[in-house]
């Protein structure tokens, strides 16, 4: 059986500058440095890819200078690409501001990547063993939501489907969430994200929530609390608090995508639920200290963070784990 990852995202050409801090109004800065490179669903890809996954990409990319970057970013990382460019427009992309606490802000303009059918979606087949994911990018946009939900929803059975939310979570029209949720096998969110599904309350609460009331098919929920790890629940009622490690973080864009990633990929090659997610945690920690949002470590990476994390009892060690009837 393969072990191959079925992404159904959106990927964009990402136009990242490095500042001190975010302009006031009507006012300018300098960038202290530029980069133009591969990202928005392209960074989880890579995060499952370089942990041992095979990876494809079933979205659409553009014809144009945008959608060629992407092309060449896709080979170099081994992931292929099912269907054909788009003839109607080229890929989009977002402007990133990262600024001296390692924290983001974005302005998007959306391309290719909008716009999905069926039709297009037609060479995209899920073979026994493969894993789907999307996210909440994708189901935001009007002319990729409805064809992406229906595909979605006709998966078979066995086939597990990861969704992510992301920030634009509130774009993505209730109904429309709502049979995604349904259908969903893992869920990885933030606690806003979690919040927006399930109202107020903490993780644990929130976790609970979601998984009795909003993801009916769900083996699990995952709530991200970036440096301070994340709260995993099973269906079977039993819940960890799996904390995070130490690290001095230079960029944190992309970490969400790092984490995601590699907790698939892990899960996918067997690893129980919390030590994937403990893989991930880790995974997350080590993207943070390179710049880029495609910066995800390799299975080999983390497994030496790991090591040197147990010899020396840092922090993402202790879990607080739980069972509720």
């Amino acid at each position: 059986m393969s072990r191959r990852l079925v992404h159904i995202g959106s990927a964009v050409v990402d136009y990242v500058y490095r500042i001190d801090a975010l302009p006031a109004p009507g006012t300018e800065k300098t960038a202290s440095s530029f980069a133009r490179v591969a990202g928005g669903g392209f960074n989880m890809m890579v995060a499952a890819s370089r942990t041992g996954m095979t990876v494809v990409f079933g979205g659409q990319l553009g014809s144009g200078p945008n959608g060629d970057f992407l092309r060449s970013a896709f080979a170099a990382e081994g992931i292929e690409t099912l269907t054909p460019p788009s003839p109607h427009m080229d890929s989009g992309n977002c402007v990133a501001m990262i600024s001296s606490d390692a924290e983001r802000t974005f302005v998007s303009w959306p391309g290719a990547e909008s716009i999905l059918t069926l039709d297009m979606m037609a060479p995209v087949s899920v073979a026994p063993g493969d894993w789907a994911f999307t996210s909440g990018y994708t189901l935001s946009y009007p002319g990729s939501r409805d064809a992406l939900t229906d595909w979605i929803e006709a998966l078979p059975a066995q086939t597990p489907f990861v969704f992510d939310p992301t920030p634009v979570i509130s774009d993505i029209p209730r109904p429309i969430l709502s049979r995604v949720l349904s259908r969903t096998t893992w869920l990885s969110c933030n606690a806003t994200e979690a919040a927006e599904i399930a109202g107020p309350g903490d993780v644990e609460s929130l976790a609970a929530r979601l998984l009795a009331d909003y993801c009916p098919r769900a083996a699990g929920v995952v709530i991200r609390s970036a440096a301070k790890g994340c709260h995993v629940r099973l269906a079977n009622g039993t819940a960890q608090t799996i904390a995070g490690f130490k690290v001095t973080a230079v960029d944190t864009n992309g970490a969400g995508d790092s984490h995601i990633g590699a907790f698939v990929s892990a899960l996918a090659r067997g690893v129980p639920p919390f030590q994937a997610a403990r893989y991930a945690n880790a995974a997350a920690a080590i993207s943070v200290t390179r710049h880029g949002g495609s910066s995800a470590p390799t299975d080999e990476e983390i497994q030496t963070f790991l090591s040197q994390a147990a010899a020396t009892g840092a922090p993402g060690q202790n879990q607080k784990a739980h069972q509720t009837a």
